[in-house]
């Protein structure tokens, strides 16, 4: 099993998890020709993937999923909630799945686990993605944390985790104030601390990576994230990966 990140952030997300020959994108935020080159950098064409996956319909998540999918015939899967919000968005997509936010389903070699979280979307999920045997956990897009997210994320070998602000910057940063209210609620962002407290709460005795993803360009920086992280696990800053936006990263093997 493997992973990498077309780019992760507010201008658009993508990642890709790959068992044995079946590859899946989770999000697709990006334009038609800007996603065909970012799978490019990672030795893909869009007839390599097997479905799309959508976490929820937030423009830098679900943005470029119609007309990525409609145009190379790709399956697209998200919840049901996800669907209704996205509303006729989806028509030229020929292939639309619908799940319900703890179903669990399999993509050939892939086996998906959904998990609900607090987020300012209509049912917004992330996913746990398994081969049987390793587990990929991504959750890009949290308020705050829940038992079941823990629960869900626990003895992963490898996670993709939001570190989307630190406080301080948010505080002092130009935004307007509701805008920093939204960000930093229940139903908002993750900030350093609070994604480094998640971690602290995980069972990590089997984790191999860890990604900071989803990082602001105005309110962050990759060094804090880090920090947070690696404090949080006792370990290097420099083990810690950072999913950027321009370039994501590349395959790292689970």
């Amino acid at each position: 099993m493997r992973f990498a990140s077309l780019g992760s952030g507010s201008e658009g997300n993508g990642l890709v998890a790959e068992v044995d020959r079946t590859r899946v994108l989770v999000d697709c935020g990006f334009g038609v020709k800007d996603t065909v080159l970012r799978l490019a950098r990672l030795g893909l064409e869009p007839n390599d993937l097997a479905a799309v996956l959508v976490t929820h319909e937030h423009a830098d998540h679900i943005g470029g999923v119609a007309a990525f999918a409609a145009r190379y015939d790709i399956p697209v899967w998200l919840t049901f909630g996800t669907l209704e919000m996205a509303g006729d968005r989806l028509d030229p997509v020929p292939r639309v799945f619908g799940f319900d936010s703890t179903d669990v389903f399999a993509i050939d070699a892939v086996e998906v686990r959904p998990f609900p979280v607090p987020h300012d979307a209509r049912e917004p999920v992330q996913f746990v993605l398994t081969d049987g045997t390793k587990k990929l956990g991504v959750l890009t897009d949290i308020g705050m944390t829940t038992p079941h997210v823990e629960a869900s994320l626990s003895g992963c070998h490898a996670i993709v985790l939001e570190c989307n602000h630190d406080e301080t910057m948010l505080v002092n940063g130009s935004y307007p104030y509701p805008l920093k209210q939204r960000i930093g609620g229940r139903y908002g962002h993750l900030c350093n601390e609070a994604a480094a407290a998640l971690l602290r709460a995980l069972d990590t005795s089997k984790l191999v990576h860890v990604i900071a993803a989803h990082l602001s360009q105005q309110n962050n920086t990759p060094a804090l994230a880090r920090q947070a992280l690696a404090g949080a696990l006792n370990c290097s800053a420099d083990w810690v990966g950072i999913a950027d936006q321009g370039n994501g990263f590349a395959w790292r093997d689970v």
